[in-house]
């Protein structure tokens, strides 16, 4: 099996930047069950605080509530 590190390091200031990691997480990699974790830099360690991921809605990308939801199903880790 094949493995992905994602780094994410936008905060929620640009919504649509922030989502993308968890997106492709999610909705990629965990689906083609290729092992992925994100690891975070910077603001994006705020994006895991649930009042911030609330309001975190990036254009044409599902809201990151629903992304973080969908990577807990997945068990995708986190590296904080």
């Amino acid at each position: 099996m094949s493995g992905l590190l994602i780094v994410a390091a936008t905060g929620p200031a640009d919504a649509t930047r922030a989502s993308i990691p968890f997106h492709i997480a999610a909705n990629g990699a965990g689906p083609a069950n290729v092992e992925v974790a994100i690891a975070f830099a910077g603001d994006s360690i705020d994006l895991l605080k649930t009042e911030v991921s609330a309001g975190v809605r990036g254009v044409g990308i599902p809201p990151l509530t629903d992304l973080l939801s969908k990577c807990a199903a997945q068990q995708i880790r986190f590296y904080v």
